[in-house]
């Protein structure tokens, strides 16, 4: 129990000291910031709230509380580099380790094929919702 609770944290500090998901956690300012707009617009929807600051932001009078809301500003990751010595040596069990199996899954839509997948993976959509 102690490794699995141990674990789930290590991964958990990882992940949001190296992606944006440290932004979630300034979900309350969100919140808060917005229950201000609201005291002075009772008529303000989220969605209006949403739009102002994150479709068309603009630079006005609470424009330092603007740039502490979620994804407004992102910061550059930390990147962990791990070196190991020249006499490393890492050796694996026959015992322990399993044989990989590979399944071919039958594909009748060519775009769904791992081929054709592959080949559009960069492709900018081809559809625009409008």
């Amino acid at each position: 129990m102690m490794k699995k609770v141990l674990s789930i944290l290590l991964i958990t500090l990882f992940l949001v000291s190296t992606t944006e998901l440290y932004q979630f956690l300034k979900l309350p300012v969100l919140a808060e910031h917005y229950l201000e707009h609201k005291a002075l617009n009772p008529d303000m929807p989220v969605t209006a709230f949403l739009i102002a600051h994150y479709s068309h932001p603009s630079k006005d009078s609470d424009y330092g509380k603007d740039q502490q809301l979620p994804f407004i500003i992102h910061a550059k990751p930390l990147h962990l580099v791990f070196t190991l010595q020249q006499d490393f040596l890492l050796t694996l069990d026959e015992k322990t380790s399993e044989p990989v199996y590979s399944h071919k899954m039958p594909c009748k839509d060519e775009d769904l094929c791992y081929k054709g997948f592959l080949s559009s993976v960069w492709e900018p959509p081809r559809f625009v919702l409008s």
